[in-house]
């Protein structure tokens, strides 16, 4: 396995003359994610079949024309699981690769089972094992070790090869183009942000709240995300998530109630202590006609298991009509999704929210005559 290390503009420029013409790209990344909101790029792979590159993107260097291959639309980017890549991509060069054609999504409609890792695609396509150990390591100290760099060439190497073996079933199957918007609907979500005015239902355990409590969890949950944006940290290191339902349900007036609560670190209040305070101040202020009603999971509605039920046998019919496995079709947490989109939002709500996995993706051809109550 031949590979270069990527880390002047000279180089880059040489290796984008190589790959600029070739049809498929086989792409990886590695990053860190330690305490920040957003993963920090460490290494770019690329393998065009001939040419394998390792690009440093923590060394000086314009990609300007890399982006421009990877923006193609008639250039095929081939990754496995690329939910954590494409927020890389959205990050750090501010779009998604596409056309974009995951190989685990794609194994998982040909019906080889959930969510197959990487190491055991190679094993069962090509009979090779291989070393994974690097896979907690520190990406992005310099100089990277030989093994880092032939851990992280290996990812797109061995990649390759996969999607040719893949890539037949599916163009066999008529599903390729169900693989290529499978990755749009990833990258859609990951790009999709929660309105302030419905964060708050997202935090565990809020169902449990009062509507004085929630109307605290909601300011919190607001005041939380800003926060972690601005100085890019990871949300619990803001706050944590299972101390905001118990600051809520106490709504402390001071630094000291606030230190009283348990599981609530020092730390945290010193952080972040008059901040919180505030949020309380704010949302007690909030006229009790204006708060937040209290949330109803959906086990609590008397029809959900019943409705639940029903929407399953419909998918499951319409997914062997087409020869496409039930999960893959819809998930329990998909047709959780659909369900809540009608009983829990307002049509002003909807305006503003994701639309379900099963009425906006490729999915919905399939289901939409199966499922029309349910779309509204």
């Amino acid at each position: 396995m031949q590979y270069q290390l990527i880390e002047t503009q000279n180089q880059l420029n040489t290796f984008v003359e190589q790959i600029k013409n070739k049809p498929i790209l086989a792409i990886d990344t590695e990053f860190m994610r330690r305490r920040t909101l957003y993963p920090e790029v460490a290494l770019i792979q690329v393998f065009d079949g001939e040419h394998l590159a390792l690009i440093d993107p923590l060394a000086e260097l314009s990609l300007f024309d890399f982006w421009e291959i990877l923006k193609d639309p008639s250039v095929l980017k081939v990754l496995h699981s690329p939910s954590e890549d494409i927020e890389v991509f959205q990050k750090y060069a501010g779009f998604v690769p596409s056309p974009l054609f995951d190989t685990q999504f794609a194994l998982q409609l040909l019906g080889e089972g959930n969510c197959m890792g990487f190491a055991l695609m190679v094993k069962e396509l090509q009979g090779i094992e291989i070393d994974k150990s690097e896979s907690r390591t520190n990406w992005l100290q310099r100089p990277l070790t030989k093994k880092q760099l032939d851990y992280a060439a290996a990812d797109t190497f061995y990649l390759l090869p996969c999607f040719e073996l893949i890539i037949e079933r599916i163009n066999a199957a008529g599903f390729f183009d169900i693989v290529i918007n499978e990755s749009e609907l990833i990258a859609k979500k990951r790009a999709f942000q929660t309105p302030d005015e419905l964060l708050y239902k997202d935090i565990k355990n809020a169902w449990q709240l009062k509507p004085h409590e929630l109307a605290v969890l909601k300011e919190l949950a607001v005041w939380r995300r800003n926060k972690a944006i601005k100085k890019n940290l990871a949300l619990n290191f803001v706050l944590k998530e299972h101390n905001m339902t118990e600051i809520a349900k106490r709504g402390p007036s001071s630094l000291n109630a606030l230190r009283q609560i348990p599981g609530v670190e020092a730390i945290e209040v010193n952080r972040s202590g008059v901040d919180i305070i505030k949020c309380i101040e704010v949302a007690k202020a909030v006229p009790d006609a204006e708060h937040p009603d209290v949330l109803k999971r959906l086990i609590d509605f008397p029809t959900y298991k019943k409705v639940a039920k029903d929407i399953k046998q419909k998918i499951t019919k319409v997914a062997k009509e087409h020869n496409i496995p039930e999960d893959v079709m819809a998930s329990k947490k998909q047709i959780n999704q659909l369900i809540s989109w009608n009983w829990k939002l307002t049509s002003k709500q909807k305006e503003s929210h994701i639309k379900p996995d099963l009425l906006s993706s490729w999915r919905y051809k399939f289901v939409k005559s199966a499922l029309k109550e349910w779309d509204n």
